[in-house]
């Protein structure tokens, strides 16, 4: 649940939270599934996958409103590279390609700090160092999700899973709550 003190949320303002909380659930479902479908080679990964990449495009839409299209085309590039490496990080790992999982590792979290200084630039009330330590936190999260899951530690990955969840939509929080204070007069409700 989205809380910030005891302060009540207007129609405008619980519809954004909502849909920002929503594109990051998203996000870690459409992961997960790729991570599953990747991990036990099932015939559905093409398609688990294609539906995950549309993720940064359905954030960059919410974020065009805010920002412009070009600033919300790169946060879509970011993220989508995001989403990529990650796809290399799982065939490297199910390889025991250690070189290949080090590389992008590496490649992952620079790209994670370029989206979290990214963030910062185009909001000053996101933290770069608050985005930085949610998306590391997030990365060690998801990766650890796929090695479990690749090894068939499905216990464990489950355990994992339910915490990427919650932390997701913390991050979700975080942003929410920056954007509606960097843009107060955009949630405005008008009077009946």
């Amino acid at each position: 649940m989205y809380k910030e003190s005891s302060r009540n949320f207007n129609e405008k303002e619980i519809d954004f939270i909502n849909k920002m909380r929503l594109l990051w659930e998203q996000h870690v479902e459409w992961t997960r599934m790729t991570i599953i479908s990747m991990a036990e080679d099932l015939d559905d990964v093409n398609f688990v996958t294609n539906r995950l990449l549309r993720n940064p495009t359905d954030f960059a839409h919410l974020l065009t409103v805010f920002y412009g299209i070009e600033k919300a085309t790169q946060f879509e590039t970011l993220l989508r590279e995001h989403l990529l490496i990650a796809a290399d990080l799982i065939n490297a790992a199910k390889m025991n390609d250690s070189e290949g999982v080090k590389n992008a590792e590496i490649k992952w979290y620079e790209n994670v700090n370029e989206i979290a200084t990214f963030l910062h630039e185009i909001n000053p009330f996101l933290s770069e160092v608050t985005m930085r330590e949610m998306l590391h936190e997030h990365l060690a999260l998801t990766e650890s999700e796929a090695i479990y899951r690749i090894n068939k530690y499905y216990a464990k990955d489950i355990e994992i899973y339910d915490k990427v969840e919650e932390q997701a939509l913390e991050m979700a929080n975080e942003i929410s709550r920056a954007i509606m204070k960097q843009f107060p007069d955009k949630f405005v409700c008008k009077e009946s």
